[in-house]
């Protein structure tokens, strides 16, 4: 399927997932292809880290297998035998998924015109490190992150930040990509004479905050005045299995302070609570899960909510799909539940790329390249190539 008629048939789909008992916002929009400068000699790059998604169905597989084996992402035994079986039988049924949401992942759509947006501004605030380039690095998918960091090496880039899409930091998603770009190097040669800066998390920047802020205005209004102040905020996130959580990544922290921020914000207009999703296998995860938070609810006779997607900047199948079609259409239906409506991602919202603005410029004008949080380990880390790597950073980023 083409990008035209993958964004064709998601603006479709968002039409159709109205329905009198869950008001679901399905949120798609026609992202700018990327814009390559190559007739550009860029002076500051910024990589734009994030984990990536599928453009079609045909890429499921690869896609699984690279989460499957990723030790950083998910600890398997014997995994280099588990991971491909698990990734092969579970392929018809991610396919089917993305199928559902038009054909593929708008990820890549959205991280281009992300992208494309901060450079501009860069460019107007930043004449001094201008011109600015974009380079996305996806963990799983394409364009996957050694192929860009080659890319960044033929540019002659002369200052690169490494900016992690996500903002809540987790060893299991921003520090697998900073490990890759770690294992990219270690059997190569640094660039010479590059400088590097990291942004590895941004969950409490101001602009950040307002973002979500507006994109929950702008459900609640849709509510009448008189069950506007019943609506249930749920905020929810990306699970992590509680043996990560209890060697002490700092993830469910980081959400929780956006989350209180943002409610902060909105001066506590609602009643709120943060909740976790997309669970995967038989082991522990942290909770409470966001289904099972709706059906408490439920019982406990609630009947309006807001899905709020908290650890996300654009959309994805996490939204598009868990969210929108399996929670706020099926779920929904089988719960009775009178309303139910879904903020939408950050994607391209003026305040966000804002945000990103901001983000970037202030850590080009800092003195200190790295956040002295990102150089050490999790309290009871086991992950070796996590020390090397952090080791690394800490020798690069003195440049």
């Amino acid at each position: 399927m083409s990008i035209n008629n993958l964004f064709t048939s998601l603006l479709y789909f968002g039409r159709q997932c109205t329905k009198p008992f869950a008001v679901a916002r399905c949120y798609a929009s026609v992202a700018a292809n990327s814009v390559d400068k190559d007739n550009i000699k860029p002076k500051t790059g910024i990589l734009m880290l994030n984990m990536g998604g599928p453009t079609n169905t045909d890429q499921v597989y690869e896609y699984l297998l690279r989460i499957m084996t990723d030790r950083d992402m998910i600890q398997l035994p014997v995994q280099s035998k588990l991971g491909p079986w698990i990734a092969k039988r579970r392929t018809p049924e991610v396919q089917k998924k993305y199928s559902e949401i038009g054909g593929g992942s708008p990820i890549l759509q959205w991280t281009n015109k992300q992208g494309e947006l901060l450079c501009k501004k860069l460019d107007k605030i930043s004449p001094e490190t201008a011109p600015h380039k974009y380079y996305v690095a996806f963990r799983y998918a394409d364009p996957l992150t050694e192929d860009t960091l080659e890319r960044i090496h033929n540019d002659g880039v002369q200052h690169t930040v490494l900016f992690s899409q996500y903002p809540q930091y987790s060893c299991s998603t921003s520090g697998s990509s900073f490990n890759a770009i770690y294992n990219y190097y270690k059997t190569r040669e640094s660039p010479n004479g590059m400088k590097w800066s990291i942004i590895d998390r941004w969950a409490t920047h101001p602009l950040l905050v307002k973002t979500f802020v507006e994109r929950i205005k702008e459900e609640l209004a849709q509510f009448s005045s008189e069950k506007r102040d019943d609506v249930i905020i749920l905020f929810s996130a990306h699970s992590l299995p509680l043996q990560v959580v209890n060697r002490g990544d700092s993830y469910p922290a980081e959400v929780g302070a956006t989350v209180a921020l943002v409610m902060q914000e909105l001066n506590y207009c609602n009643p709120y609570s943060l909740v976790w999703q997309s669970k995967v296998g038989p082991t522990s995860w942290l909770g409470p899960f966001t289904d099972e938070a709706l059906k408490g609810y439920v019982k406990q006779g609630k009947k309006n909510f807001i899905l709020v997607p908290i650890a996300f900047v654009n959309e994805h199948i996490e939204t598009l799909h868990e969210l929108d079609i399996e929670y706020c259409r099926e779920l929904a239906e089988e719960l009775g539940i009178e309303t139910i409506r879904r903020a939408a991602a950050p994607n391209d919202h003026p305040i966000f790329i804002d945000a990103l603005t901001d983000i970037v410029v202030s850590r080009l004008r800092s003195k200190q390249s790295v956040n002295p949080k990102f150089l050490i380990r999790c309290p009871h880390c086991v992950n070796l190539s996590c020390d090397a790597s952090k080791k690394w950073y800490a020798e690069i980023c003195k440049n």
